[in-house]
């Protein structure tokens, strides 16, 4: 019986089989819910009607959906095969096409089958958070992972694509570069994000027209800027993040983002200093840990389903650690505890009100092994400190 079961924990078909089944349940619940229920849905198909229309993406349509758009009108090119069928079934695909980039990206990662199985299992949690809200973000940690993979595949036209899919909707892809300094081709890498640049800049250009599709990034812009001020409300639902932390705790609420970025921006880049360690696979994935943590951490629009992105990153941190000690276990224990279930039955809603959502303490366990990641990125030999089989 042990025997049993230890081999389905560690073969990763079974956790992905379980990925697609949730993505597909989580949709199917949210569409029986009637249209309040899939709202982000609503939102991501009515990019692209409005696109065919020519109306800016980015109002308000209380008649169709609450809140507004703020992806990039790329998004009304990979939403579109889903936009145009039935709602029931538009729904679905959408959650598992998310999903597979995803798993796929787990599939891609040197780790052995059953650490990647092992990967999948610890990111279920947040995965689930994301796939009920119908998240983009789930793919988009997909994008930022395979961009790393793809690089130090020697696949940089694949790579650059990965990027510039996430930019392009989310402005979050962008930071698939930080694995820029690994590539070997790297004139390889430039032209084909600059090819790949200009076609996705089009793209959406041949079902509105060239006016209408410049006058949207300009429209995105705007957009951005105004929901930044907006998250950085005290007790509102979004900013969990290392600043929303500061902000909330010492209630300021008019720190400005800079004040957090530009020092972090300084640490985040300290390992790169250490140029002897470039050529080592494990020193390249600790970055794409550091990467998919910091995103999260200095951005005012984080939110809960965000943190599958940050989640992943902390995996990454830990199934690539040669010697686990109680320090780093534990460290695990308090992400999956207060960053995973913080928002769950587990903790009484007096408690998540008052202190979990009040001080955006979500973020609390990643900051702290973002910081711990940046001591190993400074520290260590990835030579021979860490394991990837």
């Amino acid at each position: 019986m042990k025997d049993k079961f230890l081999k389905f924990i560690s073969n990763p078909k079974y956790i992905f089989g379980i990925y697609f089944l949730v993505s597909a349940l989580s949709a199917i619940a949210k569409y029986r819910g009637g249209p309040e229920k899939y709202n982000n849905y609503m939102i991501f198909k009515n990019v692209f009607t409005n696109t065919l229309a020519e109306r800016n993406i980015y109002l308000l349509y209380p008649e169709v959906h609450f809140d507004s758009n703020h992806y990039g009108i790329l998004f009304s090119i990979l939403i579109a095969p889903f936009a145009i069928l039935p709602d029931w079934l538009g729904i679905v695909l959408w959650n598992i096409a998310n999903t597979f980039v995803f798993v796929y990206a787990i599939h891609k990662l040197p780790f052995s089958n059953p650490k990647k199985a092992f990967f999948a299992w610890l990111c279920l949690q947040e995965f689930i958070t994301a796939a009920v809200s119908l998240q983009f973000n789930i793919a988009l940690t997909g994008l930022l992972m395979l961009s790393a993979v793809y690089i130090y595949e020697r696949k940089e036209t694949q790579s650059a694509i990965s990027i510039l899919i996430g930019f392009f909707v989310k402005l979050y892809g962008i930071a698939g570069l930080s694995s820029f300094f690994f590539i070997k081709n790297k004139w390889k890498f430039i032209l084909s994000f600059l090819g790949f640049g200009i076609l996705f800049l089009i793209l959406p250009m041949l079902i509105s027209s060239p006016h209408f599709g410049l006058q949207s990034y300009a429209d995105w812009f705007q957009s951005l800027s105004e929901k930044n001020a907006a998250n950085q409300v005290l007790g509102n639902r979004q900013d969990y993040s290392l600043m929303g932390i500061v902000r909330r705790i010492s209630g300021h609420a008019d720190i400005s983002n800079l004040v957090f970025l530009l020092p972090g921006m300084a640490v985040f880049a300290l390992p790169y200093l250490r140029i002897k360690q470039y050529k080592n696979l494990s020193f390249q994935l600790m970055i794409l840990a550091s990467t998919l943590l910091f995103i999260v951490l200095f951005s005012s629009g984080s939110e809960s389903p965000t943190f599958i992105i940050a989640v992943a990153g902390v995996m990454i941190w830990f199934i690539m650690q040669k010697e686990r000690s109680l320090l780093i276990i534990g460290l695990l224990i308090f992400v999956i505890i207060l960053t995973c279930f913080s928002f769950s039955d587990l903790f009484p809603q007096i408690i998540k009100d008052n202190y979990i959502m009040k001080y955006s303490l979500k973020a609390l366990p990643c900051c702290i092994v973002w910081f711990r990641i940046i001591y190993e990125l400074l520290t260590k030999d990835f030579e021979k400190d860490y394991q990837l089989d």
